[in-house]
């Protein structure tokens, strides 16, 4: 059942009182209560019925009843109605606020700028370029302390060294000419190996930086990377003179830094 407030049951009890010392006014009540009642019927026709049963329900709910005897030996009843309006509270310049829906708190709060997976050049990648560029030099330094590379005599036209190696970066080449044919070991086959790196950012799609995730672009680097490093490493390490295949830990080492 609803609370009634407490000045609602101050209202009914001075009611009370008023109706309890004057008796004599209950005819005068019950006119009151029948005109109430035809103007109740005359509004029913232009409210409507669910408005009147909620209405109904409010004043039986709040109604304080009293009965009074009367001098002729009668009761009257007096009922003092508790269900008063409540005081409509309005805000600034008179204008009242009233709650529509509840919004959620995610169509409030949505921010405009959404995170995304990417950080600026500068500071982020320069930074990290500048210290790995760093980290080379001292390398080289360090090697260069330790490990003795001393220029060649002048080449003698008249004298061909023999084996006669190109540097350890083109030995991968010089060893495909013992393979195939000059055009194809010169031209074809690097120019095929090229254009499949050129061509392989656009076959593989995949916008993700984990290796785990990017499977084909590591096996095509890996493969390339052990085709070249091993034709490499057979040049320098496996061919003596006239570049006649050897093993290093029977004939020696026929390279040099």
């Amino acid at each position: 059942m609803t609370e009634i407030p407490e000045h609602l049951r101050k209202r009914a009890a001075e009611a009370k009182k008023k109706a309890e010392g004057d008796s004599g006014d209950a005819p005068a009540a019950g006119d009151a209560a029948a005109s109430a009642g035809a103007s109740d019927s005359g509004a029913e026709s232009k409210i409507p019925a669910h408005l009147l049963q909620r209405s109904k329900a409010a004043k039986s709910g709040g109604a304080e009843t009293a009965v009074a005897a009367t001098g002729g030996g009668g009761t009257a009843v007096v009922t003092a109605e508790a269900a008063a309006p409540a005081p409509i509270r309005s805000g600034p310049a008179g204008h009242t606020q009233r709650l529509l829906t509840v919004v959620k708190a995610g169509s409030i709060q949505d921010i405009k700028a959404k995170p995304m997976d990417k950080v600026h050049t500068w500071p982020h990648l320069i930074v990290i370029e500048f210290g790995a560029a760093l980290a080379i030099t001292a390398f080289l330094t360090v090697f260069s302390i330790f490990v003795n590379a001393p220029l060649l005599r002048l080449a003698d036209v008249n004298a061909t060294p023999n084996p006669s190696k190109a540097p350890w970066y083109f030995l991968g080449l010089q060893e495909l000419l013992t393979m195939f044919h000059p055009m194809v070991a010169g031209v074809t086959i690097p120019g095929i190996g090229i254009f499949a790196l050129i061509l392989a950012p656009y076959i593989d799609k995949n916008p993700s930086n984990k290796p785990e995730d990017r499977k084909f672009a590591v096996s095509v680097f890996t493969i390339f990377m052990m085709f070249w490093a091993v034709l490499v490493i057979i040049g320098s390490f496996f061919r003596g003179p006239g570049f006649n295949f050897v093993f290093p830990w029977v004939e020696g080492i026929f390279f040099d830094l």
